[in-house]
């Protein structure tokens, strides 16, 4: 995708799982997010824009020498969740 194109569902997927499995930066993943979440002229679907705010602020630390304000698992359960989303199924829990 070039930079002029809005991202679809399995681009913003494809980031969320690039992150959970460490082959992209949060910090990338995030400033990814933020040209498209702070570009006012797009439309987005429920979906669409659930998932890249999920990626705008992935980067958060819980204080300034703290780990991130959501971990490698909830950044897995997002993932479970999104891909749920996309199948039109509600995600099992994990226990």
């Amino acid at each position: 995708m070039d930079d002029s194109q809005q991202p679809d569902l399995v681009e913003i997927e494809a980031w969320l799982m690039a992150v959970a499995d460490g082959r992209e930066t949060r910090e990338s993943a995030d400033r990814w997010a933020h040209i498209w979440v702070t570009d006012g002229e797009l439309c987005w679907g429920d979906v669409e824009w659930w998932a890249l705010n999920l990626l705008h602020g992935i980067d958060l630390r819980a204080g300034p020498e703290a780990g991130f304000l959501h971990d490698d698992d909830q950044v897995r359960q997002w993932l479970t969740e999104l891909q749920a989303r996309r199948s039109g199924r509600r995600a099992t829990p994990s226990v």
